[in-house]
């Protein structure tokens, strides 16, 4: 049997706390980590907020030597420990991916923690792209308490596989205030 590719996932936020909110995929529902000051419709670098709106599902990284490919129909590709993504607003390849080590600032995607384990890049702020408007707004693997992100949304890995299971090239991640 085929797995049926959603159109939208959507994000709702506990209004009781903005750092937290539900992933709608279908008939699943799970809990998510959002910007540890909410959300924003005016997001800009370094906010700490998940800026609102719909944004396209890119591509799937994941660490090779720590989980196994993720299944979905979005590109898959195996993060490699120089990789990077420039979030210094004043360099030409901001909130684009970069190899490391790189003369400005960038965000190691090869990390310590599992938070990159498993991460989709979002279609935001990435053409057209304005400088200082944010980078590095990522989909990927929650914290075991679910803490705040710095802007991305985070679900347990067990639900980013089923998720993911469930995405494809047309799929929009939407964040709803």
């Amino acid at each position: 049997m085929r797995t049926r590719i959603v159109e939208r996932l959507r994000l709702f936020v506990n209004p009781r706390n903005p750092a937290r909110g539900w992933l709608r995929c279908g008939a699943l529902h799970v809990p998510a980590a959002l910007g540890e000051k909410g959300v924003t419709h005016f997001p800009r670098e370094g906010d700490k907020a998940t800026p609102c709106g719909c944004f396209r599902l890119r591509t799937v990284f994941y660490r090779p030597d720590r989980v196994a490919r993720p299944v979905s129909a979005l590109p898959v590709k195996a993060i490699r420990p120089d990789d990077g993504w420039c979030d210094d607003p004043e360099h030409p390849q901001y909130n684009r991916p970069v190899r490391l080590p790189f003369p400005a600032s960038a965000e190691r995607m090869w990390r310590e923690d599992h938070l990159y384990d498993i991460v989709v890049v979002l279609d935001f702020n990435i053409r057209p792209r304005v400088m200082g408007r944010g980078s590095a707004i990522f989909f990927h693997v929650a914290r075991p308490d679910l803490g705040p992100t710095l802007g991305c949304v985070a679900i347990p890995e067990k639900a980013m596989r089923l998720v993911l299971a469930h995405c494809g090239p047309q799929t929009r991640l939407c964040v709803e205030r």
